[in-house]
């Protein structure tokens, strides 16, 4: 029997934890969970924050965040797992932005550091305790990761780049 090794027990813990919290953030948008405001509510946020169409904006946003999140946990397809949540938080980034980096004064800092988090697993891989494992990292090829992480990077500077003509300038408020 194999000696129990504690980088994939670590990568577990890291999935798991980085997972749930995009998990229950993504529900918030999607179905109201948590205190969230729904599917309707995140789409009349979208369009007031410059991501148009909005509930098709909500929709990516709280499935990049909820089932990128779900699939970090099990360990499941973990390269584009981690680039679809990595893409969902640069979008996310791109809305905290202009009030700097700390998190206190409503920063980028937490979208950031999930971003990176869940960016860092998809390239480390899942580890010995997921799914990708068990079913011999059949979703978890190098093939699967370059397509995942240039698709992500791709639909990211798209969607920012859209956000950004959308808004309105602000500078003469």
């Amino acid at each position: 029997m194999p000696c129990l090794d504690r980088r994939d027990l670590a990568l577990l813990a890291l999935r798991a934890g980085t997972g749930a919290v995009l998990m229950a953030h993504g529900t918030q948008k999607l179905f109201g969970w948590f205190g969230g405001g729904g599917l309707e509510q995140t789409a009349a946020g979208m369009e007031h924050m410059g991501f148009t169409p909005g509930r098709e904006s909500a929709i990516a946003a709280g499935l990049g965040e909820a089932g990128g999140g779900a699939l970090l946990v099990l360990g499941l397809a973990t390269p584009a797992a981690g680039a679809a949540a990595a893409g969902a938080m640069a979008g996310a980034v791109s809305v905290h932005a202009p009030a700097g980096f700390f998190a206190q004064g409503g920063g980028y800092e937490y979208p950031a550091f999930l971003g990176f988090t869940a960016a860092a697993i998809g390239l480390a891989g899942p580890g010995r305790y997921s799914v990708d494992h068990a079913t011999g990292h059949c979703l978890n090829q190098p093939w699967t990761l370059a397509l995942a992480f240039a698709g992500s990077a791709l639909a990211a500077a798209a969607i920012v780049s859209k956000r950004a003509r959308n808004r309105p300038d602000t500078t003469e408020e």
